[in-house]
Parts: structure tokens; sequence; C-alpha cells
């Protein structure tokens, strides 16, 4: 018979691990003094403890080990275990594949942010008709996020992919401070169901746009961007249109957004003074 410390340097488990086994029923000692409280394990115990072992690196719970360990024990629930514990694994292993796939796809998208850090050109171009589903409404600011939530969980619902470039539309903006009139957008790729909230419909092509790629808060009251579009709009001998709204195009997708800001294109429709 071995003494606890004993028994632990035999097995290469420590006395508190072999306390733990003991108050989880998987491997109580041979004996225990009724005086002094000592434990004493047996030679025989030096088996169950390395089963124990091989076991948890096979991957079995201390409660599946448990089990295993039971005297009635048959090959047949033996075979059962193991089989479960085969597909669990591989499971896992394919989970771990999908997730070891959305981290190459994270660190190629970082890569590409970071050869995006210089700076941009302001530059003139045409805006392509497009077909989107969106939400227009009349919110504050702070809900912002809410509204492109909306419209995001409503493609998704229709069979789209929510991971097109959100985009948005500032319309004139008359109502009370902090709120805006704004409508959220998303490209979809067939036609689906429009609803009392969502409008499914073609946002109509745009002429001559003062375009700025930039790095940016959507949630930020201010936008540095515009300042600078508005700059160069008026030192090309543009000036804003009042026909179109302000469009803004979020190039980074929200599964790819570290920190709080995102690559974003400033669209500003314009014409000549």
């Amino acid at each position: 018979m071995f003494k606890i410390g004993a028994f632990s340097k035999l097995s290469g488990v420590s006395i508190k691990t072999l306390r733990y086994y003991d108050k989880r029923g998987l491997l109580t000692p041979a004996t225990i003094d009724k005086f002094s409280g000592y434990r004493y394990y047996s030679a025989e115990q030096l088996l169950t403890i390395q089963r124990i072992i091989a076991l948890k690196n096979q991957g079995f719970t201390l409660e599946e080990i448990r089990l295993l360990l039971a005297e009635n024990l048959t090959p047949v629930d033996v075979e059962k275990s193991f089989t479960l514990k085969q597909l669990e694994l591989q499971h896992s292993i394919e989970e771990a594949q999908r997730q070891l796939k959305e981290i190459h796809s994270g660190l190629e998208s970082v890569k590409d942010l970071d050869n995006q850090l210089s700076p941009f050109s302001i530059v003139l171009r045409d805006v392509k008709p497009q077909f989107v589903a969106s939400i227009r409404d009349i919110i504050p600011r702070t809900h912002l996020c809410l509204l492109l939530d909306e419209i995001k969980q409503y493609v998704r619902l229709h069979g789209e992919d929510e991971n097109r470039p959100l985009n948005i539309q500032w319309h004139n903006n008359d109502h009370e401070e902090n709120s805006i009139d704004v409508e959220v957008a998303l490209p979809i790729a067939k036609n689906i169901p429009s609803s009392n909230r969502v409008n499914v419909h073609i946002w109509p092509e745009l002429k001559n746009v003062a375009s700025l790629v930039h790095r940016c808060d959507p949630y930020h009251s201010s936008c540095p961007a515009l300042a600078e579009v508005a700059a160069w709009i008026s030192s090309n001998g543009y000036r804003p249109s009042e026909m179109d709204p302000i469009r803004e195009i979020y190039l980074t997708a929200d599964k790819d957004l570290y920190g709080k800001l995102r690559m974003a294109e400033l669209l500003v429709p314009v014409e000549h003074v």
C-alpha cells in the first residue's frame, strides 16, 4: 500500500488531482485510516490511473472516463463510447478547419487594410446603378447601427449575402438636432420581397461624383473627409448637386472590422458652377 504522496510520485499525478479524482468517483483510495485520515492506494490502482491518463489523452471527459471504468462495462458499451467520441472529435476537427479558414481570411483582410493606409486622392467618377434592398428612416444618429443590422438581417433571411458592401445615402437633414434622414442599403443578386420597411429597387446611376476613399468612424457625428471633399469641389469649379444625396459605401465588412475605423468611399454628386 502507498500513502498518497508516494502514489503521486509513482503515478506522476499530483496529490491535488488524486483528491479531485476521488471526489469525482474516478479513483477512490483503497483504504483510509480512520484514525489518521491517511489515504492509501494499492499497486493495482497504478493500472487504473494509467487508464485514466490514456483516456484523457484520447479526449474523454472525466464523467465519460468514470463510466468507462465501471466494472460491469461490456465490449459493446466500450465500442459505443469510442464511436461517439470519434464522431465528436471529427466534428471538432472540421470546426477547427472552418475557424482556420476564417482566420486566414481575416489575416488577408488585415494585410489588405495595411496596404490601404496610404493617402487616397479625390477623383471624379460615375456610379453605376445597382439593385438593392434598402430602408429609409429618420432616426437618432446613435441608432444608425440598428438600421444597418436590420437590413443585414432582412437580406440574410431571404438568402442573400449580408457581407456585401453596405451603402448609405445621407438625405437633406431638416429635422431636429441629432436626428438624421438616412437610407441604408445592401446590393442583392436576385429579386426578393419588399416589406413595409424594406424597399427592393434600383438605386439610379450617379454622374459626376467626387469620390474619396478614407478611413472613418461611421457613428461619429462629423466626418473630416466631407470637409476635404467640399474643399476640393469648390477649388475645382464644382458645387454639390442639389438633386442627388451624398452616398457612402462601407468597403470593410463588419466581420473584418477591427477597432472603430473602417474603409469607406465617400461619394458627393457635383455639378459645374
